[in-house]
């Protein structure tokens, strides 16, 4: 039986992000059949007013002067009917119903937008002459050129929330608690500042002090205006794009992914995990750091030294000779195989694989059976949702111990809004068990972060060797300076194998007391569950790092998950084969059992250095 694994490169800031709207905008009106379009008569440049209380709104500027402006509406609840939006010229207005409508609207370049809702989230993506938003405690998302912009962002009832891939002017607090961020971002908008400036002092100076020097003027002015280009003049720039947003408690993103965006947006010092990663160089972590605090990221990236090259030796070859790979890269994979019936599927060897590299056979160099030892990580969250419930998390740690086979090495990290390490990698279990005395409990959850300190930080240096990482947590972030995509693609790179144990909070006082009631609270059962969003970023880590999710639903689940993730790393292999494949980030990998009924899974394939 075949598996097969398919790693992607990181795409940067994306400029699908407009196909992605429309995509999954459609996704929902095809599922539930409430689209509503219409084709909507475009007036010049006049402004185009929008007004939606609770649905979201998004404005695309098209670059196609051959496209037509248009409107899409989907429903929550029932169909969009004709009257439940209005539209008088360029003036469009969503009417008060009982469920969400959520727009899409195209127009114009550089058309000028009003824009008006209270908990919706607004989207203004492509280039406007102007953009005025204002909101309630709606998100504003705007995806806009970036070489000339003037921009005014205002909060009206709360301090500032906002995330921007570029540096923003500096924060300033108004009167009644309000604040404001506002200047100009981009090479031409400062250019055309400091030419207007320079112009105005110019002026000045120079007043004409004579008729004949009237005259002078007024001829150059002729001159420019009869179509001759004087040999200063610039070459046609960006136009300025003006972003007005106003909100009372609402989240600003300029040009960031809203999927990118961390839960807590604040600019606050960074952590020892964040200070970790910038160390790394980890592109997609670092520059999630680096939008979340732009001038602590600064100060401390200044403090680093610069980053080495090495030196590399590289051969020539005459033109139109065909290369090939005299000495392919080793890859590395792991594979778990089992049988009809879940189980492992023991004592296999290197005939009884077969590889295939972007629909090409590859050499298998060796398989290793899963009896040398791995390197495990404990990531325990002991932050305040688990405060007064410390003595649970050590004796579940305990337990694991015990479960791990003797040979695998082990680190224990603590984690809160920050991570601890309570002890580097070790076979001694005595002395990993008297270190959990030293777990503290309190704070924020920040587990995004101490799982990417975990992949940059302690396993980096054992890349290439068999690593895994058990996570024992509600899976609830709220304080990462790191987005959950970054972490995930983090995770695919580091070839580490991921097991989310996830135990809701309310089931950790129910067997912490001796004696329990006889009877339940049936409130209690609510808290008996993880939550949605937890339950599947749990599942995409596992799944894409070859690990096994585990929704812990009550307490003796969570020997049984031990028992399983042992067995799991004992009856895995180890894949190296050659690759003579370009050095592409996105290669295709199949594994192959040459066994009846049997079935694989794969961890990401990592290079061999």
């Amino acid at each position: 039986m075949f598996c097969s694994l398919e790693l992607a490169s990181r795409s940067k800031r994306s400029s699908a992000i407009v196909s992605t709207l429309v995509f999954s905008f459609l996704l929902t009106c095809s599922a539930s059949a409430q689209q509503y379009e219409k084709e909507l008569s475009a007036s010049g440049k006049a402004l185009w007013t929008i007004r939606n209380r609770t649905g979201r709104v998004s404005v695309i500027a098209s670059d196609n002067e051959k496209d037509k402006s248009s409107l899409q509406a989907t429903s929550s609840g029932a169909p969009v009917e004709p009257g439940d939006i209005v539209v008088s010229g360029n003036e469009i207005t969503v009417r008060e119903r009982p469920y969400r409508i959520d727009l899409v609207v195209r127009v114009p370049k550089r058309s000028r937008v009003k824009i008006e809702s209270e908990t919706g989230m607004v989207d203004v993506i492509g280039d406007f002459e102007v953009a005025d938003v204002v909101t309630n405690t709606g998100t504003i998302h705007a995806d806009v050129p970036l070489d000339a912009l003037k921009l005014k962002f205002s909060w009206l009832s709360s301090r500032p929330r906002f995330l921007s891939d570029v540096e923003l002017p500096r924060v300033k607090e108004g009167r009644g608690g309000s604040f404001s961020i506002s200047g100009t971002v981009g090479p031409d908008a400062k250019r055309k500042k400091q030419k207007k400036e320079k112009t105005a002092e110019q002026a000045k100076a120079t007043e004409p002090t004579d008729d004949k020097a009237a005259v002078a003027s007024s001829a150059d002015n002729s001159a420019d205006s009869s179509g001759q280009t004087p040999q200063n003049k610039e070459p046609e720039r960006q136009g300025l794009v003006r972003l007005n947003f106003t909100t009372q408690r609402g989240v600003v993103l300029l040009n960031v992914d809203p999927s990118m965006a961390p839960n807590d947006l604040r600019e606050r010092a960074l952590t020892v995990a964040a200070k970790a990663i910038v160390r790394s160089g980890n592109p997609p972590l670092t520059d999630a750091i680096r939008k979340v605090s732009p001038r602590m990221f600064g100060d401390f990236a200044k403090t680093l030294p610069p980053p080495r090259s090495e030196p590399s030796l590289v051969t020539m070859h005459q033109p139109g000779e065909v290369v090939t790979s005299v000495s392919p890269q080793l890859m590395r994979v792991n594979a778990s195989v089992t049988d009809r019936n879940g189980r492992a599927i023991p004592g296999m060897r290197d005939d009884d694989f077969s590889v295939y590299e972007d629909g090409n056979e590859r050499k298998i160099v060796n398989v290793t059976p899963a009896v040398e030892p791995f390197n495990l990580v404990l990531l325990l969250d002991v932050s305040g949702s688990v405060e007064e419930r410390i003595e649970f998390i050590r004796k579940a740690a305990r337990d694991f111990l015990n479960t791990a086979s003797p040979q695998d090495r082990i680190s224990i990290i603590s984690f809160n809004d920050d991570v601890k390490v309570i002890s580097d990698f070790t076979t001694d279990r005595r002395l990993l068990s008297k270190r959990l005395d030293e777990l503290d409990a309190g704070g924020a959850t920040a587990l995004y972060d101490a799982l990417g300190y975990t992949l940059v930080s302690t396993l980096k240096p054992l890349r290439g060797e068999r690593t895994a990482v058990v996570i024992m947590s509600d899976g609830d972030d709220n304080k990462s300076f790191v987005p959950f995509p970054a972490i995930l693609e983090a995770t695919i790179e580091s070839g580490a194998l991921i097991y989310p144990l996830y135990v809701p909070s309310g089931l950790i006082p129910e067997g912490s007391v001796p004696k329990p009631s006889i009877t339940v609270d049936p409130m209690r059962t609510k808290y008996l569950t993880i939550t949605t969003r937890a339950a599947e970023e749990g599942e995409k880590l596992a799944a894409v790092s070859g690990g096994v999710f585990y929704p812990i639903k009550r307490l003796d689940d969570l020997q049984k998950a031990y028992d399983d993730v042992v067995a799991q790393m004992r009856t895995a292999y180890t894949i190296t084969y050659a690759s003579n494949a370009n050095n592409s980030s996105r290669r295709r990998v199949r594994v192959r059992a040459k066994r009846e009924g049997a079935s694989v899974r794969l961890s990401p394939v990592v290079e061999i250095h």
